[in-house]
């Protein structure tokens, strides 16, 4: 966990330096040629720099160990900030684009001066932004690789919401960089800035899409959603096999953080079991579980009759008939 911490930090910090220089870029470009396109990408970029520094926020607070306020740790301060990053980007970018591409559209016809400069800048920004995605498309593939699953796989089940967000927004930034060359590249042929605007609307588009598919992410991780699938089902199966239980009545499993699950388990037990013998085997269930899913943090186990009326109604009224 603390190397894929430090894993995470770096494609941060990697994202953080090369956004921070492109923004500075694309600011002094957008103000040199007039483009609506290029100062969109600026903001693009200056809301890139603001989420990663949120994204950092979140890799040191989520870090903090459990305490008497919050015996379950600090995890789910990852998915908090991670939010606020998400709504970073529409905000200070998808906004902004927005509104320069409408005022440039429905606005007086601007002429772009120098676009020259503009190009050099968006090649420039391309290589930078470029690095970066590289740095974050290794960590996704060697992070899927080990899990065994495939990168689009690993990118909707990921419980890292700070990889997948720097991976969204530099594969958005690439994205945002072609339809800037795009826009003003027309804006120049054809001596009309509507291309210029457009060009900044699509990349309000581009940012908004992304903002709302992170912020989807971190809002199912907040409310807490279900542990991985391989967990659930594999918990459930050695559960389902060990000698002295006769039925799984109830599973439950919830992420708390990154790399952090919680499991609750409704158990039938046999019983001839004394009062010694259920408590070695609660504690023997639970030593086998961590050895097997190392991303289990905390283990409820409680002896429930399996006829309970109550609890099946419960039971089944979360999950039906199974």
């Amino acid at each position: 966990m603390a190397e894929q911490k430090s894993e995470s930090t770096l494609t941060v910090l990697v994202a953080l330096g090369a956004n921070l220089a492109i923004a500075v870029l694309k600011l002094v470009a957008g103000v040199i040629t007039g483009s609506a396109a290029m100062l969109a990408e600026a903001g693009h970029s200056i809301a890139d720099t603001f989420t990663e520094g949120l994204l950092l926020t979140a890799l040191r607070r989520s870090g903090k160990p459990a305490d008497r306020a919050h015996p379950f740790g600090y995890g789910k301060e990852r998915y908090f900030w991670s939010l606020m990053a998400a709504v970073s980007i529409f905000t200070s970018g998808a906004l902004f684009a927005f509104y320069e591409g409408f005022r440039t559209i429905f606005g007086e016809d601007e002429e772009q001066t120098s676009p020259l400069i503009g190009y050099i800048v968006l090649g420039l920004a391309f290589v930078l932004e470029g690095i970066s995605w590289l740095r974050a498309v290794r960590q996704v593939r060697a992070e899927a690789a080990t899990e065994g699953r495939s990168v689009r796989r690993y990118l909707r089940l990921i419980d890292d919401p700070t990889v997948k967000t720097v991976f969204f927004e530099d594969s958005a930034a690439l994205v945002g960089i072609l339809l800037a060359f795009g826009g003003i590249a027309l804006h120049d042929a054809t001596g009309s800035a509507f291309w210029d605007g457009l060009a900044s609307v699509l990349i309000g588009v581009l940012l908004a899409g992304v903002a709302y598919l992170l912020g989807r992410t971190n809002k199912g991780l907040l409310i807490g959603r279900q542990a991985d699938s391989t967990i659930v089902q594999g918990a459930r199966d050695l559960l389902a096999s060990v000698p002295e239980v006769e039925v799984v009545v109830d599973l439950l499993t919830m992420v708390t953080g990154t790399d952090q699950v919680l499991l609750c388990a409704r158990l039938d037990f046999a019983e001839n079991l004394s009062s010694t013998e259920l408590e070695l085997a609660c504690v023997r269930i639970s030593a086998e579980l961590r050895e097997r899913f190392t991303d289990l943090d905390e283990i409820f186990l409680e002896p429930v009759p399996r006829t309970d009326p109550e609890l099946r109604a419960r039971v089944m009224a979360r999950y039906g008939e199974i």
